[in-house]
């Protein structure tokens, strides 16, 4: 295994070093933006809909990408989410980077996706020339949005609590001879698991106490509407987002943070139009929203008398799950040449890379308050096992960050089968989650100075598989 660290922590830019900062003092910033494609695109996430060419036919409502920037000292991370199935390919998040940090002096960035299946198909690789051009001007609106929110930077107080919400299942049930059997559907709401109705919010508060941002973290996949929705949505995500602001007259930026939903789906997911699709989608973000928002109104925000930011984003190799002959003539064969129409490459058995390079982030604010992404759809037990091991109580899971490898199941999963487990929408190695688990725990604990002094330009190697 080659185990590369392309950013051990937050970088000292001499153009930030040079502004008005000061070092004992947490500061922060919010925005938002309109990120809509036009009609006529390719939708996300349901493959019938490929398979039969059908195109979006208009907007049910807006996708957004909003962010937030944080900054202590001459440390500045932006966390920037999209209503959208996945994040933009590689070499747009790599522009992104560059350009965030030459414009705005970002340090460090986080992209992450809240996977509606009612957004813009994406895919990872376009011929030459053939970038839509939404995503160009997606980009242009993002890097604006977060000059706009580092311009609007303000001393700034932080808390977080949890709350528990039950709006979703897991849709794998393993039987008692250990077979798996899907659940596509559960609108009678019978239990089954493992799932975790964890709500985590991050509030941060102006000194006047008055909320910039409220950061919810929860793990269920934006599937109420089905594939017969061929309108732009965020699904649940846009209704929870309204229900917090609106619980503080609208005066927050409110960012969803999806978990880790591999394996989550809400229970009236889907649900047609016809047959209460839309009533179904407001009530489940209602309820999510309204719940975050009780949690958020009891947190008590407080300044850090030494407020510190710490990121890591590692860069990963795992070798492939399948060998090409395999994924490609197999798979290919009983799904259809579109079915990974967003992973061209995978395809390719000639020109594929040797590894897959995934980007794993770790974050810890004030020592007390740590994240961790990962570039896919991580099984719902990944998210508990962070919670349950971090060295801190304040815990975030990040899924869809930073990239988009489709499913990581765990090694038990990969055994029993099922879709995301053991199918056509798994190409990374089994083991890789508990792997990008394992190694943001060691990078948490390095930060929290448990495990002794490591420089901060120290790439992080490990010895190389056997």
């Amino acid at each position: 295994m080659n185990l590369k660290s392309a950013l051990g922590c937050l970088v000292l830019l001499p153009a930030l070093a040079a502004s008005p900062t000061r070092a004992a003092e947490l500061q922060a910033g919010a925005a938002r933006v309109d990120i809509t494609p036009p009609a006529g695109l390719p939708m996300y996430g349901y493959f019938n809909r490929i398979e039969k060419h059908e195109l979006s036919t208009g907007t049910r409502d807006p996708l957004y990408a909003r962010v937030f920037v944080l900054q202590a000292g001459e440390k500045r991370l932006a966390i920037v989410t999209l209503d959208l199935g996945r994040t933009f390919n590689e070499s747009w998040l790599s522009r992104m980077k560059e350009s965030a940090q030459r414009d705005s002096h970002i340090g460090a960035l986080l992209v992450s996706a809240s996977h509606t299946h009612s957004g813009p198909n994406i895919v990872d690789i376009y011929p030459p020339g053939g970038r839509p051009e939404w995503e160009n001007s997606a980009f242009g609106k993002i890097l604006q949005a977060i000059h706009e929110a580092v311009s609007h930077l303000e001393p700034a107080r932080i808390g977080t609590d949890h709350g528990l919400a039950y709006v979703s299942y897991n849709r794998r049930r393993v039987n008692p001879d250990g077979s798996v059997t899907m659940i596509w559907t559960n609108a009678e709401k019978v239990a089954n698991g493992p799932v975790d109705p964890t709500v985590s919010v991050l509030r941060v508060d102006r000194g006047d106490g008055t909320p910039i941002a409220i950061l919810v973290n929860y793990a269920c996949h934006p599937v109420v509407y089905g594939s017969d929705n061929l309108q732009y949505s965020a699904d649940f995500v846009g209704p929870m987002t309204a229900t917090v602001e609106s619980a503080f007259d609208g005066k927050p930026l409110c960012l969803f943070l999806q978990g880790a939903a591999g394996d989550i789906k809400p229970y009236y997911g889907p649900t047609p139009i016809n047959k209460g699709g839309v009533e179904k989608c407001e009530s489940t973000g209602h309820e999510l929203g309204m719940e975050a928002a009780r949690v958020a109104k009891g947190i008590k925000t407080a300044a850090s008398a030494d407020p510190s930011l710490d990121y890591a984003d590692d860069v990963m190799d795992f070798k492939w799950r399948w060998e090409p002959g395999k994924f490609h003539d197999e798979l290919l064969r009983a799904k259809g040449p579109l079915i990974f129409q967003d992973h061209a490459d995978v395809l390719d058995g000639d020109s594929r890379p040797a590894a897959l390079s995934l980007h794993v982030g770790t974050v810890l604010i004030n020592r007390q308050i740590a994240l961790v992404t990962m570039p896919g759809e991580p099984f719902v037990e990944f998210q508990v096992g962070w919670r349950n091991r971090c060295p801190v109580r304040s815990a975030f899971f990040l899924g869809y960050t930073n990239g988009y490898y489709d499913y990581f199941p765990t090694l038990l999963a990969a055994t029993q089968g099922g879709y995301g487990a053991a199918d056509s929408d798994t190409y990374v190695e089994v083991g890789a989650g508990e792997r990008m688990l394992d190694h943001a725990l060691v990078r948490s604990q390095e930060m929290m100075g448990e495990l002794g002094d490591v420089p901060a330009d120290t790439p992080w190697v490990l010895p190389p598989s056997k």
